[in-house]
């Protein structure tokens, strides 16, 4: 009974040191989160008045561009998955990589060659643990991008684009992320950022509605030159930011069920030692009482 009083003891403490470092890190979560919503938002209004500017260069200017232009017969195409670089984050990577193969699947069952580009650890463990190749993959900035991270993605991913496929370029780009929802719900997305997929805003212009006169300086050719890889640069930002708030809100979600389900074991394992220790004393008294009778019976003899 003692062993196993010492062993539900040790049992509560090594419980309660795991509940200490879960909580902290719900807290570190929970505290970088905003910084995060705060960096995501931010980026979104400039990301959303460049979506309407190249919404225009492709509208109106009439130009065949390599970024707006969709391949007759396209056989290879490159897949981007936005995942973490830590774990302790539910299955916020899972459900990435599970959209990503979902996504790989397809475009195999059109008759393409994918291309895999990875952002985060969780994605190269993935793609290494069953030996699938990587054309290249990025670490170490999953819960706080900079704009220079976008960019070195952008533009290994545009320099493959712009290559024939011939010599081993690609036709089209998509992006696999996560979309920040709430703190309850991100959502996994898929997105093509070229050849260009513009998206516009819901708001859609009434008849009565003046629409503006574009004028392109100096050539339309050199602005879509100019604008369109700072756009894709400026999509794979805002998916970053995306994920890296949708990560730590995944984190501290787990986190807090990490936490509450070791107080749940805490309180077991101490009703548990309770029920023994009461069970040790009851045995020792019952003990000492027959010792007692024994002897008083011993000595009436």
């Amino acid at each position: 009974m003692a062993s196993s009083l010492r062993e539900l003891r040790s049992r509560k403490a090594s419980v309660t040191n795991v509940q200490k470092i879960t909580r902290a890190m719900e807290l570190v979560a929970a505290s970088r989160i905003i910084k995060a919503r705060h960096a995501a938002q931010a980026a979104a209004p400039y990301a959303r008045e460049l979506t309407r500017a190249v919404s225009a260069l492709a509208t109106y200017a009439h130009v065949d561009h390599p970024f707006t232009v969709e391949s007759e017969n396209p056989t290879r195409a490159a897949v981007l998955l936005i995942t973490s670089d830590r774990g302790q984050a539910g299955a916020y990577s899972s459900n990435v990589l599970r959209l990503g193969e979902q996504l790989t699947a397809r475009l195999r069952d059109e008759g393409k060659e994918v291309v895999p580009f990875i952002a985060g650890r969780k994605g190269k463990a993935f793609y290494k643990f069953r030996k699938r190749d990587v054309a290249d993959s990025w670490e170490g900035f999953s819960d706080s991008p900079q704009y220079a991270d976008a960019r070195q993605i952008a533009d290994v991913v545009l320099e493959a684009f712009l290559t024939p496929t011939e010599e081993g370029g690609v036709d089209e780009i998509h992006i696999v992320y996560t979309q920040f929802v709430s703190m309850l719900t991100q959502r996994p997305e898929v997105l093509r950022l070229v050849p260009l997929e513009v998206v516009e805003d819901d708001d859609a212009p009434s008849d009565q509605e003046l629409l503006p006169l574009y004028d392109f300086e100096p050539d339309a050719e050199t602005v879509l030159d100019e604008v369109l890889p700072l756009y894709v640069r400026s999509r794979i930002f805002y998916c970053l930011l995306q994920a890296s708030a949708s990560e730590l809100a995944a984190r501290q979600r787990a986190m807090k069920a990490a936490t509450d389900n070791a107080e749940q074991l805490i309180e077991s394992l101490t009703r548990e030692a309770n029920q023994a220790r009461q069970a040790s004393i009851t045995q020792e008294i019952s003990e000492i009482v027959g010792g007692a009778g024994a002897l008083a019976d011993a000595n009436s003899e």
